[in-house]
């Protein structure tokens, strides 16, 4: 296994060459990634985190995938290295679903993100970023490319491979391409294809950020600091993330109230629109505009029956024993979509709806009953 850096430039939201590696170590692929889309990618880089130890026989080893702005810091504090703290902290740590006492925990920063794997931000062949040149990567191609980690690591099946949203798409995605590699399987808040209405909500936010004047057709890496498609990317982040809760939730901490100070009559805003721009804002300043379009085309891709003679066939070939969860309140992946889930898999007992007013980011929030679910099923 070979670790090293990766060089990134200044005016994205990426990580860069320089900055503190925090817990991440690297891995290189041994030969190009070919793409389901054609072509391939050579040179490619995973910036991963763990936790625990491999045990001798290498049985105790879990993947944990992570969502679209998401990236390899599942557990642990913000600080050097890392702009955010674990995004699913609860899981991690002793006396949590994954002790690392008992679990060797793997979490990989998906090819296409910007915390450390090859992406847009991140040198081509020819020195330069990839920008605009850097390829459609499914979520299957991650799939191939986390194989050749789990090979580097020494993991030939793994105990369980969990995530959330994306993070469940290349989840499923294991399952299918190395169902012998998967023992569980934990799914949660995650279609089996994305729909015409998913789609429909993503299109906007490409739009935004390839609107932007600091767009540069996806070659903005060379503009000063400042200068990149940071407006688009706001815009996108706040279409983003009425998707990700609910409209009750919504009406109940908001309502039609103002900001504070604020009137939205006179050029003031109402107290949800400051809170769709401080997650814009948030976002802006630790996330890659260019990553964040083509982890969104990835998840506009994903459809685990293509090819496979569809969803139903492709469902039939897991192997793992698999519990599927859903958000009730989802209004981006709504319910009925774990539910064709669980109703697929052979090894699926039925579909575990976890009530929570909070939308999709419920699969978040909820981490302590999303904590008890997975602990039931690592139990099996």
């Amino acid at each position: 296994m070979t670790v090293v850096a990766t060089g990134l430039p200044p005016a994205s939201g990426a990580w860069r060459e320089g900055d503190a590696p925090g817990r991440r170590k690297w891995v290189r692929l041994p030969a190009p990634l070919r793409l389901e889309a054609g072509g391939e990618l050579p040179g490619v880089r995973l910036a991963y985190e763990t936790w625990g130890t491999l045990n001798a026989d290498g049985s105790n080893a879990v993947l944990v995938m992570h969502a679209l702005t998401g990236d390899s810091h599942v557990a642990g504090p913000a600080g050097p290295g890392h702009p955010t703290p674990g995004w699913w902290d609860a899981l991690i740590g002793p006396g949590r679903a994954l002790d690392p006492e008992r679990w060797f925990v793997v979490a990989p920063n998906v090819v296409g993100g910007c915390q450390g794997s090859t992406g847009p931000s991140t040198p081509a062949p020819d020195g330069r970023p990839w920008g605009s040149r850097f390829p459609l990567v499914t979520a299957r191609d991650a799939v191939v490319a986390e194989t050749a980690l789990a090979d580097a690591l020494g993991i030939g099946r793994w105990a369980c491979v969990l995530g959330g949203s994306m993070g469940g798409m290349r989840a499923l995605e294991w399952a299918v391409v190395e169902p012998d590699r998967v023992e569980r399987l934990f799914l949660v808040a995650s279609p089996a294809a994305t729909t015409a209405d998913q789609i429909g909500w993503a299109s906007p936010q490409l739009a935004a950020i390839r609107s932007d004047a600091g767009w540069r057709g996806g070659d903005y890496y060379s503009a000063p600091p400042g200068e990149g498609p940071h407006r688009g990317l706001g815009i996108a982040r706040r279409m983003a993330h009425l998707s990700y809760r609910s409209a009750f939730e919504l009406s109940e901490r908001f309502g039609r109230d103002s900001q504070n100070g604020e009137d939205p009559w006179h050029g003031g805003r109402y107290a949800v629109e400051s809170y769709l721009d401080h997650h814009a804002d948030k976002l802006v300043r630790r996330f890659d505009a260019a990553s964040y379009v083509r982890l969104t085309e990835m998840m506009n891709a994903h459809d685990v029956g293509r090819g496979r003679g569809g969803v139903a066939a492709a469902l039939r070939r897991v192997t793992a024993r698999t519990l599927v969860a859903a958000i009730s309140s989802d209004r981006l992946y709504p319910a009925q979509q774990q539910a064709e889930l669980a109703a697929g898999i052979p090894g699926s007992g039925p579909m575990r709806l976890i009530e929570s007013p909070y939308g999709h980011d419920g699969f978040l929030i909820e981490a302590a009953t999303v904590s008890t679910l997975l602990t039931e099923l690592l139990a099996t």
